[in-house]
């Protein structure tokens, strides 16, 4: 690749490759462009003010419209290999007897696959791929809520969805949300998803956030809750720095996988 020349070049081209390829890396960058990685910091930043991209530890994510949805194959092939972590550690959070309620997510779906090893669970959810996944777990017994299917994520909402899941109370609340802004809250771009997740909320005893790293410094465009609504956010390594702190400063449990 041709180095560009000057600075303005150079943050050109940084923000064509993350259209193509949604994250970047400063070591990266740094070496193809043939600058410091304090260099390509200060671009970054200087983008990140801009509203170009958002920043994470070791790089940067490309910045999504408020109301941008991906589909649920979409959303699987992105963060791969986090997700798989951040799903293996939610299951050491349930116990035995538990009830637990999980929303539509690739997230959650991974969450979902290690159930197997529960003998006697109850487990909610809305997500058709997840009740599909676990039918032949016979530790894990699944209620669905009824509702309007969603076909981007194969989920079932609505107000059936809701009245329905008023009748139960819950362990934990499994949340794979689109966005998390310390300062803001936990949101979406679908409002019916919005309100199906905030219903999950009133009826779990203890909240817990599922989401890959590249979720943080995101406000989408319905809000579910505000983070005092939240006990646990369980994440990867790659959360930016700031967010991590005000999440100790807020006493919300913060796991890194």
């Amino acid at each position: 690749m041709k180095k560009p020349r000057n600075t303005l070049a150079r943050r050109s081209e940084m923000l064509e490759i993350l259209n193509k390829q949604d994250n970047i890396s400063v070591s990266n960058l740094s070496q193809m462009f043939g600058v410091s990685e304090v260099s390509i910091r200060n671009d970054l930043s200087h983008l990140e003010l801009k509203g170009l991209l958002i920043r994470t530890r070791g790089g940067a994510i490309k910045k999504q419209p408020v109301n941008f949805d991906l589909s649920l194959n979409q959303r699987l092939k992105k963060f791969f290999k986090e997700k798989q972590k951040i799903g293996r550690k939610a299951v050491e959070y349930i116990k035995e007897g538990d009830t637990i309620v999980m929303d539509s997510g690739s997230t959650t779906l991974k969450i979902a696959k290690n159930l197997d090893k529960f003998k006697q669970i109850k487990l909610i959810t809305n997500s058709l791929p997840i009740a599909e996944m676990v039918a032949d777990y016979e530790g894990v017994e699944v209620i669905i809520p009824g509702g309007v299917m969603r076909p981007e994520m194969r989920s079932l909402v609505g107000p059936m969805a809701e009245r329905n899941l008023l009748q139960y109370y819950c362990d934990i609340a499994f949340l794979a949300v689109d966005g998390i802004d310390c300062d803001y809250g936990i949101s979406t771009p679908v409002v019916f998803e919005a309100t199906f997740c905030k219903t999950m909320i009133d009826i779990a005893k203890r909240v817990i956030v599922v989401s890959d790293s590249s979720k943080f410094k995101r406000r989408s465009f319905v809000k579910i809750a505000s983070m005092d609504e939240i006990d646990m956010v369980i994440t990867d390594t790659g959360i930016p720095e700031d967010q991590r702190n005000k999440l100790e400063k807020m006493q919300i449990d913060l796991v890194l996988v």
